[in-house]
């Protein structure tokens, strides 16, 4: 017979483990959703663990030690302005004559609120005698449709993607800064014609995307009407392309890179890339990142990380001087061997395990910046073009319809493009506006 304290232990016993069972599953679910806030990959306004500064770390962000701070030049003023002349002594009344001292003290100033102005685009229409055919001009500011001017359509769709402004704050700027009263609907009629408007451009810019010997390309998860979609971004030296799709897979590559590509395409490590072309550079940024954070939390990944980080530190010095061929195929050959060795250690946790085959999956694909001019071994260039989507996704929080997004992709790429070529955005949307009026 089994005595009843050995009973009551047994059932203790089958009670604390059913608990321990418990607690490992809860402990999992918690440690996956963690993943999305705490992993190599996680911006900084998304992670949830203390900053630097509360561990004890350095302050960051902040002016790095030793650098010597600058002021503003001061400009040449543009006029001079007097303040009202003494006659007399304020203490005895006696005649001051001449100032003896003028100080001076230098201030940009702007321009009050300018007031809008209200124009009559007169319209002329001629019929031929001879011929009975009509003949017209029109001012080739006056817009084709719409009773708002070049300036007025210019403004609005520059505070809406550039200040990152909402509809509503669109028309209250525009009320408070030119006397312009317009509704928040009005302002996403604005963007919608500015954008038909600037397709033209987009198509261009769509088709040199296609033509560049070397694309960067990265994507991001945005919300359209509740359902999840990706805001991809291509970009090269000169040329921004956003497109927002349902999809992330190949799809998107081939309708946007067209099945004939033939550059290379700069990216990370998802699957989609390498099942559109094989012409990829891996980024070495997700790489080295990834590994940092890996060797944080698993001791066996320290040497793996350290090892893969020199290894870069080699390399990269020939990321914009390429080698010679047969020098580079050497280097590539010889960084090849050491990141297989690396990888193929007989690691003991899952973790750097999973991480090795990470490394040797791509290793078609690390080194391609060595072989191909103009190809950077990160995707850096990529990273920063998708910025100001994941800031605006952010503001706005998601798309209400595809309207909303076809928008957004085609003024977006035409700001992104202008702006990375060095453009004055209000004198380049004003002239795009005008030509498309006029093109005809």
């Amino acid at each position: 017979m089994t005595c009843q304290n050995c009973h009551r232990l047994q059932e203790e016993n089958t009670r604390l483990q059913e608990n321990l069972a418990r607690l490992e599953q809860e402990n999992t679910e918690l440690q996956r959703r963690l993943a999305a806030y705490d992993n190599p990959h996680t911006p900084p306004s998304r992670r949830m663990y203390p900053t630097r500064r509360a561990r004890g770390g350095p302050r960051f962000p902040g002016r790095p030690r030793g650098h010597q701070g600058t002021t503003r030049p001061t400009p040449s003023p543009d006029t001079v302005a007097e303040p009202p002349r003494k006659e007399r002594c304020e203490g005895c009344g006696s005649p001051l004559g001449e100032p003896c001292f003028v100080g001076h003290r230098i201030v940009e100033e702007i321009s009050n609120p300018a007031p809008r102005h209200v124009i009559d685009y007169l319209e002329y229409e001629w019929e031929c005698k001879a011929c009975g055919s009509h003949t017209a001009s029109r001012h080739p500011d006056c817009p084709p449709l719409g009773r708002l001017g070049r300036n007025a359509l210019v403004q609005t769709t520059l505070m809406k993607f550039q200040e990152r402004l909402p509809h509503v704050k669109v028309a209250e700027a525009l009320e408070r800064t030119y006397g312009l009263s317009v509704t928040p609907a009005t302002v996403l009629d604005i963007t919608r014609r500015v954008a038909w408007w600037l397709r033209p451009e987009y198509t261009r810019i769509l088709q040199r995307i296609r033509s560049a010997p070397v694309v960067y390309v990265d994507e991001t998860g945005v919300r359209v009407d509740g359902r999840r979609y990706w805001i991809w971004v291509f970009t090269t030296e000169t040329d921004v392309l956003i497109v927002i799709r349902k999809s992330r897979g190949k799809k998107v590559l081939e309708e946007v890179l067209g099945l004939d590509f033939d550059g290379v395409i700069v990216c990370d490590g998802w699957s989609s890339y390498p099942g559109f072309t094989d012409l990829i550079q891996r980024c070495w940024a997700h790489l080295l990142r990834e590994a940092r954070y890996l060797a944080e939390h698993v001791e066996e990944a320290k040497p793996f990380s350290e090892a893969l980080h020199r290894l870069y530190g080699g390399l990269r010095c020939w990321a914009v001087d390429k080698p010679p061929p047969e020098v580079a195929e050497g280097l590539a050959g010889e960084a090849r061997k050491v990141m297989v060795g690396l990888a193929g250690r007989p690691y003991e946790s899952a973790e750097v395990r999973r991480f090795a085959g990470k490394v040797l999956n791509g290793m078609d694909h690390w080194f391609t910046f060595l072989m191909v001019p103009g190809v950077e071994p990160t995707n850096n260039r990529a990273e920063r073009a998708l910025r100001e989507s994941v800031v605006q996704r952010k503001i706005m929080g998601c798309f209400r319809n595809g309207k909303g997004t076809w928008i957004y992709e085609t003024v977006m790429t035409v700001l992104s493009t202008w702006k990375q070529q060095g453009r004055n955005l209000p004198q380049a949307l004003g002239e795009a506006l005008t030509q498309e009026w006029n093109r005809c």
